[in-house]
């Protein structure tokens, strides 16, 4: 391992990339303290200290609490994630995106424009709701907004869909210049920046009695232990075995080898989390409009009080469901099976067509339930360390297998660049996967 971070630093190219990267990256922590004009952001964080389970607290996790502050990134990249994953919806169910998926690189510049113009339509509307949410807010929390008004609004709306095209771009250049994964390292970035304050509270808690040196201990081990079956399930694949036939062109043979199509256990990534937990979360985001309703306030926190079993049973049923919904959306078997027989391949013992499509789709039911158990066991342990083991931190759900995903794609960037100059990767047998696209 220490012979391999020492190669990377001999690589001239590699090296570059990977100071550009750290560069982009603190440029974009470094606007995160910088605050949208006309907001008092010492007020607003104390209001949103109480909104960590609501749809303002999800949002703040993915913007690196930059949307708490009311930062110039208060939107940060979510806007730009929102329209990639309703252009791959598209993709699904609209004939012309589906036509452009597969046309290649020249489709996907295409659905990448489309991309970025939507991105700044959404965020142009998120900011005139943020804005008015935030001049509403003084009825809550006095001199959030010490001057409302139509100016305001449309300070807010420049600056906040300024600093979403500006994340945006640096996303791109991390992308193009820097080791790759933009996008993902901006918003492992921002999740990372929360832990070493969590590290000092917990030292402090340790310190000051409340928490018991033994039972910190234990969490430690259980977060290794927890962080290790992540990775292990985050690599889990089914492979299916799939056979050219040989082919002659001209003078020339082609195909006759063996390959394989690598199915993963957790196909559709963290997307079935954010989903389940953008519904499940709604009524608490509800109540928090209404502070003096004491009979609303007593129902969200007897039932969907993140730990409450109806909270837990609905979460569970959500993850699981979005979890097939969206599998079934990325990856379709018939694709699969059409081009597969187009090149000439086919699964050892099944027949091309219809039944290799059947085939896979068998094997992909099977696999991806144990996949969305395994989704809804990691989103429900924060919960539950909180509410019953008293954790003085947020560990594991959608924040854990971002972290996972992110770090294992950054991993075999660095990697494949080591492998191509001939030096050795970080493993001295297998290799690293990083997730599906």
């Amino acid at each position: 391992m220490l012979s391999s971070l020492q190669s990377v630093f001999r690589i001239p190219e590699l090296k570059r990339r990977l100071l550009w990267t750290l560069l982009l990256l603190c440029v974009y922590r470094f606007g995160g303290h910088v605050p949208t004009p006309g907001v008092d952001g010492a007020a607003l964080q104390a209001f949103f200290r109480s909104q960590g389970n609501t749809l303002f607290g999800l949002y703040d996790l993915f913007v690196g609490g930059n949307f708490g502050k009311a930062t110039i990134f208060a939107l940060g990249i979510m806007p730009y994630i929102s329209a990639s994953i309703v252009f791959q919806l598209f993709g699904a169910v609209i004939p012309f995106f589906e036509r452009l998926q597969k046309e290649g690189e020249e489709g996907r510049k295409r659905i990448q424009q489309y991309t970025r113009y939507a991105t700044v339509v959404l965020a142009v509307i998120q900011s005139i709701g943020i804005a008015v949410f935030l001049e509403s807010m003084n009825g809550q929390v006095p001199g959030v907004v010490p001057e409302p008004g139509m100016s305001f609004r449309m300070l807010t709306v420049l600056t906040m869909t300024t600093g979403t095209i500006f994340v945006m771009w640096l996303g791109e250049m991390i992308t193009e210049r820097g080791i790759g994964n933009g996008i993902s390292l901006i918003i492992f970035i921002g999740i990372v920046a929360q832990f070493p304050t969590d590290l000092i509270n917990t030292v402090r808690q340790i310190m000051q009695g409340a928490l018991n040196p033994f039972l910190a201990a234990i969490f430690a081990a259980l977060m290794i232990a927890v962080t290790a079956f992540v990775i292990f399930v985050s690599q889990a694949q089914r492979r299916i075995p799939v056979q050219y036939a040989k082919r002659i062109v001209g003078r020339k043979m082609y195909g006759g080898q063996t390959t394989h199509i690598p199915l993963r256990v957790i196909t559709a990534g963290v997307i079935p989390i954010i989903f389940a937990q953008s519904i499940v979360i709604f009524p608490a985001t509800i109540a928090s409009f209404f502070p003096n309703s004491l009979a609303l306030q007593d129902f969200v926190n007897n039932w969907f009080a993140p730990g409450a079993p109806l909270y837990t049973l609905l979460y569970v049923g959500l993850i699981i469901f979005f979890t097939y919904f969206y599998t079934a959306i990325v990856l379709n078997p018939v694709d699969l099976a059409e081009n597969m027989k187009k090149y000439g391949g086919f699964v050892p013992g099944i027949q091309p067509g219809k039944h290799t499509a059947d085939y896979i789709d068998r094997i992909l039911l099977r696999i991806t339930l144990p996949g969305a158990v395994f989704l809804a066991i990691i989103a429900i342990l924060p919960d539950l360390l909180i509410r019953y083991g008293n954790l003085p931190f947020y560990f594991g759900g959608t924040s854990l297998l971002i972290i996972v995903g992110v770090a294992l794609d950054t991993l075999q960037q660095i990697e494949s660049h080591l492998l191509m100059r001939h030096y050795d990767g970080f493993l001295k047998k297998g290799r690293l996967q990083g997730r599906a696209r």
